[in-house]
């Protein structure tokens, strides 16, 4: 299978490639699909019952044509024949309505097995760590929650009922066979080896076309939801054929896999059907042997022939059904492959959860890296004492983002201790230590939804006049309440319908409305109009009244009055001060700030 050209991978800081899954063991994932069936219990117990009714009820056909031709017909007894004919027509209407209620039993049990599945893995999601998201492809993570398991649901409807027919009809056919003609059973019998090793040779084969399948349609998905996330981009800078290309290319190769995925899983039925026509062949045969030597029947001989038929059409359904299988354990091989990952170690019995926070932070000697011997922090100490305003400062990559996602407890540090009012994080309660925290980053996420919700955010539980209050004090009213439903006015995805501006004023909003002790503030007002940017840094210093706020810092004019300043370089601290003590130091801040505004600035700042 030809690798498409181009990568189709949403990279995170962390980004490693990711191998393509091979097939694992089938009775171990069948295993643990069995854990999801088997709260199905009574729904399952029905559906053997109704098979077992209809294997029944099919069972009984060939046996009463036997009997109507060697009591009916070749005698010319009209009024048996006629007994005969109302009882399998009984017999077949009534096979036909317990199939239909298997049916329905079945649809029912694998959507509600399907629902259990994609309930635990949209959970699950929320429990890893950012670790994880940063280095798998998101458009395949959500094709494991719907195409993977649209896939198993479908497949469980008709190969449960099918298996379990199969099955019963198989076995019920053996002991017939065996009662009317033992020979001839032994004849019959032989096919079996023969389908047996035509189903291990199609299905090994077709497992694995199937999971490629369903990784290249993973990496499609990720095509689709990175176009659809970053169309003004693709457009701006005019890659709409560059896209399609990309596109082209994997859709190809979905088609290709896509065809050879069908023609292993299509070619078991006419293999199956040259089996049994074969088999009918040696029964026809020997059957006609036997009734000329007065050793059976002709009525014997056409129910055995029936039964014959009735006997291959289970075990090509059987062969049929184990090939179909495939698509679903390939499937559940990439859900469960998902469910097994580690997630966010949970929270000790004992752990902490403080509620008043005065909000001194204290770093000691914290490590951490994204790539194992790739460290992105080194040694990293430092103190806030609570109500300080520290900026962090320095080159990309330099680790100021890590330090604020490492506070949150996003990811956890290799060595050292991150303190709040002298407690190691790691003893506070997860969901507590980020309710202590206000964050608004620079390219804020809005949801789609309300203006009202996506300020209440934060805090669910807020009144409406709270919200509004929200509002007001970060500067957000008035523009507001000139969108077209005022606080109801729902958001598009993104919310990509308000400026950059006034997405910074409703996460200012949210934050004003949680009421965090601890602040992070990326600096947002790089891309803003300069009216927008006063009313920011308006609402961002009434935000950072009394609060520990730590700001990563890209303008370096915007953090002169700050009480800390961090310099960060290649993962270390290599100055911290106050502005005026960072430019008199004139070291690797004082380059930086030149470098920003020229060296005609420098001595009326360090005045």
């Amino acid at each position: 299978m030809s690798k498409p050209p181009f990568p189709v991978l949403r990279r995170g800081p962390g980004y490693v490639p990711e191998p393509l899954e091979r097939p694992e063991d089938f009775w171990k994932t069948l295993r643990k699909l069995w854990q999801y069936l088997r709260t199905q219990k009574l729904r399952i117990i029905l559906v053997v019952l109704c098979v077992a009714a209809g294997a029944i009820c099919t069972l009984s056909g060939p046996y009463l044509i036997g009997k109507a031709i060697d009591e009916a017909i070749l005698p010319r007894n009209l009024v048996t024949l006629l007994r005969y004919t109302l009882f399998l027509v009984a017999l077949y209407l009534g096979a036909s309505l317990l199939a239909f209620f298997q049916e329905r039993l079945a649809v029912a049990l694998s959507q509600d097995v399907a629902l259990a599945l994609r309930n635990e893995a949209f959970s699950f999601l929320h429990a890893l760590p950012l670790r994880f998201f940063d280095t798998h492809n998101h458009g395949d993570i959500m094709s494991r929650l719907t195409n993977d398991i649209d896939t198993i649901g479908s497949t469980l409807a008709t190969v449960a009922t099918q298996t379990i027919a199969s099955f019963v009809t198989l076995a019920g056919t053996v002991v017939v066979m065996f009662t009317l003609h033992r020979m001839l059973a032994l004849v019959a019998l032989s096919a079996i080896p023969l389908t047996l090793c035509a189903t291990r040779f199609v299905t090994r084969r077709t497992r694995e076309t199937f999971l490629a399948q369903q990784t290249i349609l993973g990496q499609l998905n990720g095509i689709l939801e990175e176009d659809l996330t970053g169309l003004r981009v693709l457009k701006a800078f005019m890659r709409e054929e560059r896209e399609f290309a990309r596109f082209s290319s994997v859709n190809e190769n979905l088609a290709a896999v896509g065809v050879r995925a069908q023609i292993c899983a299509g070619i078991m039925g006419p293999l199956m059907n040259v089996i049994g026509n074969l088999n009918l062949a040696f029964l026809a045969g020997f059957g006609g042997w036997f009734v000329l030597r007065g050793a059976a029947s002709i009525g014997t001989i056409a129910s055995f022939i029936a039964y014959s038929r009735q006997f291959i059409r289970p075990v090509n359904e059987l062969a049929m059904q184990l090939n179909t299988l495939q698509s679903a354990m390939a499937s559940s091989e990439r859900v469960f492959a998902l469910l097994e990952e580690t997630p966010e170690p949970p929270d000790a019995s004992n752990a902490l959860e403080p509620q008043e926070i005065r909000g001194a932070v204290e770093f000691r000697n914290v490590t951490f890296s994204y790539r194992k011997g790739v460290p992105v922090l080194k040694n990293v100490s430092f103190s806030v004492e609570p109500g300080q305003v520290v900026a962090l400062v320095g080159p990309t990559g330099a680790g100021k983002t890590t330090i604020v996602s490492l506070l949150a407890r996003f990811y956890e540090p290799e060595s050292g201790t991150i303190l709040i009012d002298g407690m190691d994080i790691r003893r506070i309660r997860r969901e507590r230590l980020r309710s202590l925290l206000g964050i608004v980053l620079q390219d804020t996420y809005l949801f789609a939804t309300t203006v009202r919700e996506n300020i209440r955010y934060g805090r669910p539980e807020a009144q409406d006049s709270e919200v509004e209050e929200a509002a007001r004090l970060a500067n957000a009213e008035h523009f507001i309440l000139s969108l077209p439903e005022g606080y109801d006015t729902v958001l598009s995805d993104g919310g990509e319908n308000l400026s950059q501006g006034q997405r910074q004023l409703l996460a200012i909003a949210r934050a004003f409305l949680a009421n965090p002790a601890i602040l992070v503030l990326d600096e947002a007002t790089s891309n803003v109009d300069t009216h927008t940017e006063r009313l920011i840094q308006d609402a961002m210093l009434r935000l950072m009244r009394g609060r520990t706020t730590f700001i990563i810092a890209h303008r370096l004019s915007t953090i002169r009055n700050a009480d800390l300043i961090l310099v960060l370089r290649d993962g270390e601290i290599v100055e911290r001060g106050t502005h005026r003590e960072l430019l008199e130091k004139k070291g690797f801040y004082f380059s930086l700030y030149l470098s920003q505004f020229g060296e005609d600035t420098a001595p009326v700042a360090a005045e």
